[in-house]
């Protein structure tokens, strides 16, 4: 591509943008304001858009690029400036590497690009087009709260592109539901205003085989659908849960509960620390009223662990002590010493395999005697995705299933807990207590 200017000496510089292929010629000739890529990893969704963000800059809009990791933004900035390169040494146009911003002087056309996964880290500006990259990891609030404003006055553009998430990559997601990508695609894929565009990694002609393979030789068949076929699954085949049944034994208020725990699945590494409260009621059902799971530091998970235990009137917490082994107590029984409490305390050895632990909790929900109450879309997603080949740890699946294997397997307290508990949207309230 090239543009003229009314210099004598130079009236033309070059746009150096990459040959899109047939998948991304799609979005870049779509008319529609709104368009939704699904696309396969290395399929060409980043320079896919970086192609649609220098026509718009170059025909005077302004851009706003958003990822929520700085990787993904240096390689779409790496791609602005390969294709704006020359009016930049030309000092056509102006570049901010700090800003990662590119603008014609004395305008407000511009391209910046700019780390966001929420509301709050997306605020403070405007743009004509707004693409959303790897929105499937972003909170689902930087479009609805910010994003969406943002383009009233001038009747502005969005983009918002994804690749189904595995199971193990939805650990980083910052939205409250996973699913809210898979759940925009669902509720636009027949909307005349928009544009729902599909494609895999095999799309992009340009991808090496040789990466590909090695990619994939890695990954689980569901993954492979997910990351590579951009399949958007809801539930994996073969899991413990399914989303139907899930639904079907859920409930907006558990009875008066005869004992209550929570369960404690302490991460490896850098994964989230599972913590979820299960009860039992008069009837005999598990309730699963609350989940606490978080990534965080020792101190401060194991403050949420006793803030919950408190909160909640807990009988016991009930911890694994594979990773951490005496540590995890330490730390817990520490976090309760500060706030002067005393707690029933039981470790666990995960001595049988996951799947030998979780299918007697599964049972009970198939026979409708455990229940969720309210919504948990972190937990539910974990259930609803963990098959027994999985490598991967879901700490939240676990917690719930240390909590409900004590609960359901100890003799009932002599002192009753009292009151109700309403799950709703994620928050718990105490009634009469």
């Amino acid at each position: 591509m090239k543009i003229t200017t009314k210099q004598a000496e130079k009236t033309e510089y070059a746009i150096h943008l990459r040959r899109p292929h047939a998948a991304q010629l799609r979005m870049l000739e779509s008319g529609k304001k709104r368009i939704i890529v699904r696309a396969g990893r290395r399929g060409g969704k980043t320079v896919g858009v970086t192609i649609k963000a220098v026509e718009a800059f170059l025909a005077g809009k302004r851009v706003l690029y958003a990822a929520p990791t700085q990787e993904q933004v240096d390689a779409f900035w790496w791609e602005i400036r390969r294709a704006l390169e020359e009016l930049i040494d030309a000092g056509k146009i102006t570049k901010n590497e700090t800003m990662h911003m590119i603008e014609v002087p004395g305008t407000r056309t511009r391209i910046r690009a700019k780390t966001a996964w929420n509301a709050d880290t997306l605020r403070g500006d405007w743009a004509d087009l707004l693409i959303l990259d790897e929105w499937q990891l972003m909170n689902e609030e930087a479009w609805a709260l910010v994003g969406a404003p943002m383009l009233l006055d001038n009747d502005g553009s969005v983009i918002f592109v994804y690749t189904p998430p595995s199971l193990h990559s939805r650990s980083l997601s910052k939205a409250r539901d996973p699913l809210h990508a898979a759940k925009l695609w669902q509720q636009r894929v027949n909307d005349p205003l928009w544009d729902c565009i599909h494609f895999t990694s095999q799309a992009n002609p340009y991808i090496s085989e040789i990466a590909l393979t090695g990619i994939v030789s890695d990954m689980t068949a569901l993954a492979y659908r997910q990351e590579i076929m951009a399949e958007d699954v809801m539930e994996a085949p073969g899991a413990l849960w399914t989303r139907g049944m899930l639904d079907g034994t859920r409930v907006v208020e558990a009875p008066a509960l005869t004992q209550l725990v929570i369960g404690v699945d302490p991460p490896g590494g850098a994964a989230e620390c599972g913590i979820v409260a299960v009860g039992r009621g008069k009837n005999g059902h598990l309730y699963v009223i609350h989940d606490a799971s978080l990534k965080a530091s020792p101190d401060s998970w194991a403050g949420v662990v006793i803030g919950l235990y408190q909160e909640l009137r807990a009988n016991s917490i009930v911890a694994e002590k594979n990773y951490g082994g005496d540590m995890v107590e330490s730390t817990i029984r520490t976090a309760a010493a500060a706030r002067g409490m005393d707690i029933v305390y039981r470790s666990v050895d995960a001595t049988r395999g996951k799947a030998i632990r979780a299918e007697p909790i599964a049972a009970l929900f198939e026979q409708g005697r455990a229940h969720l109450v309210g919504n948990w879309p972190r937990l539910e997603d974990e259930l609803a995705m963990w098959t027994s080949d999985m490598g991967q740890s879901p700490n939240r699946l676990d917690a719930m299933v240390w909590a409900a294997t004590s609960v359901y397997t100890t003799g009932v307290p002599a002192a009753l807990v009292t009151g109700r508990l309403r799950g709703e949207q994620g928050l718990v309230s105490r009634l009469g207590w």
